[in-house]
């Protein structure tokens, strides 16, 4: 709404009005030059008296007139200006609302996460200090849900293999059961941090060429190719390849079931002449 005191119309009247009156203050200055009678003079300084008097009223009226339409037109700015505020406001308040959404759901998934660190605390209270024999037989293939490597294919603690190896904390047992569990259930965002975890344990433990790396590394990689990452997965793979190759020969079953699933793995890539090249190192 605008506060202008004074309209267009009276503004220019005002402007004419001070115009006429300062054309009779110039006549009437003439005359009081040119006139001795005394009367006749102080008429006239009467006359000019109210005619300063109209035109100072004047000014005042043009000063308050554009004083008012800075006025206004600040007012029409800050319009603007809160208008743009209450935009602001408004967006700030639906990130708002989505921030504590994704709180929300971030504080349920650490709390699903520290229940499950306690479990695998308690588990390892009560598991073993040591084993054996640790075998992973829930290794499924890269391309289906049938196993793809026998008990006898992944044991990491046989006789002839593992004659200088440490013994598997069974944290790590722990770990990997859960891994397959989220993978299972599509929580990828706490399996792929869980097997980064188990990996990380082994490397400090045994290194990085270790047989039960290139395990690990193909759990991680099955995870990301049930997310359809194909080319994180190509690279685990292709790493445990080159560690099982080292440890464990290159005629050993391991080998084969990893290369059979980068074959897989290049089929889905379209890369068909490596596929080809890996199927034909199987055999």
């Amino acid at each position: 709404m605008s506060t202008t005191f004074i309209t267009p119309d009276l503004t220019h009247s005002t402007r004419l009005v001070l115009s006429d009156l300062e054309s009779l203050r110039h006549e009437y200055n003439l005359l009081l030059s040119s006139t001795i009678d005394e009367d006749k003079c102080q008429r006239l300084h009467q006359s000019l008296e109210s005619i300063d008097l109209g035109i100072d009223e004047a000014f005042v009226m043009l000063e308050l007139d554009n004083h008012l339409e800075n006025l206004d037109s600040e007012i029409h700015k800050l319009t603007l200006q809160v208008q743009r505020l209450t935009q602001e406001n408004s967006w700030l308040r639906d990130e708002l609302s989505l921030t504590e959404k994704n709180l929300q759901t971030s504080t349920q998934i650490r709390q699903d996460y520290e229940r499950d660190i306690d479990l695998l605390n308690e588990s390892l209270i009560s598991s073993p200090s040591t084993s054996d024999n640790f075998e992973l037989t829930n290794s499924v293939d890269i391309n289906t849900d049938t196993p793809i490597e026998t008990k006898e294919q992944i044991q990491i603690n046989s006789n002839s293999e593992t004659k200088n190896h440490s013994e598997i904390p069974p944290r790590f047992r722990t770990l990997h059961n859960l891994v397959i569990q989220y993978a299972q259930a599509g929580r990828y965002e706490v399996a792929v941090p869980l097997c980064r975890q188990a990996l990380e344990d082994l490397e400090k433990t045994h290194g990085h060429t270790h047989p039960d790396v290139a395990t690990m590394l193909n759990i991680l990689a099955l995870v990301y190719r049930d997310q359809n990452k194909f080319k994180e997965a190509l690279q685990l793979l292709t790493e445990a390849l080159t560690i099982r190759e080292k440890t464990l020969g290159h005629e050993h079953p391991a080998v084969a079931a990893t290369l059979n699933n980068l074959a897989v793995l290049y089929g889905k890539k379209n890369r068909y002449k490596e596929a080809g090249k890996a199927s034909t190192a199987i055999f």
